[in-house]
């Protein structure tokens, strides 16, 4: 059902001139949806804003519910009492689950969107183009993005040779009626 996601961060590089560069990703975990933010720090704040900025849209425009979500036990997602991204999933209402610790496999959805972003969009990129801003990259990262969700046919479970956008949109209806029930 495409009402839960999983989110990492993910260390691009340093870009002469930008500093280092970290990524926010979040990937539905039933459509393969994903989705791709850019920053120069690593903060509870960076992760809120991910969701607040691009996630929780795209689950409203289709009139669902995000109602969980998976993340590793980094600094950025989990911490002390009052942790700024606990509180922003408690104020949304979403149930936040965390894998066990030094297990990435168990985010492995999230780990392996990673490597097709390094294999597919940051390797080649980065030999073709030298960027000089964030901006620059944010804009060929969404792109590239837009791209494996809605032209890029997936193989895997629940996809079936359709695309991740195809998925999503063909599961709004079950999600709706498990949140109804």
């Amino acid at each position: 059902m495409t009402d839960s996601g999983a989110q990492d961060t993910f260390f691009v590089g340093t870009m002469k001139g930008v500093g280092r560069i970290y990524q926010q990703t979040f990937i539905d975990t039933y459509a393969k949806v994903g989705v791709a933010k850019l920053y120069l720090d690593k903060t509870p704040i960076t992760a809120a804003d991910l969701l607040n900025d691009r996630v929780l849209p795209l689950y409203e425009e289709y009139g669902i519910t995000l109602q969980r979500i998976l993340t590793d036990r980094g600094t950025e997602f989990c911490g002390r009492e009052g942790h700024p991204y606990e509180l922003y999933l408690a104020i949304e209402d979403i149930d936040h689950t965390r894998t066990k610790a030094r297990h990435p496999q168990t985010n492995g959805i999230v780990e392996r969107f990673h490597k097709t972003m390094l294999d597919e969009f940051y390797r080649i990129a980065f030999r073709k183009t030298i960027y000089t801003s964030l901006e620059q990259l944010q804009r060929d990262l969404d792109a590239w993005t837009e791209e494996y969700n809605t032209q890029r046919p997936h193989q895997g479970r629940w996809c079936y040779g359709k695309t991740p956008m195809q998925t999503f949109v063909d599961s709004v209806s079950l999600a709706k009626e498990k949140q109804i029930a």
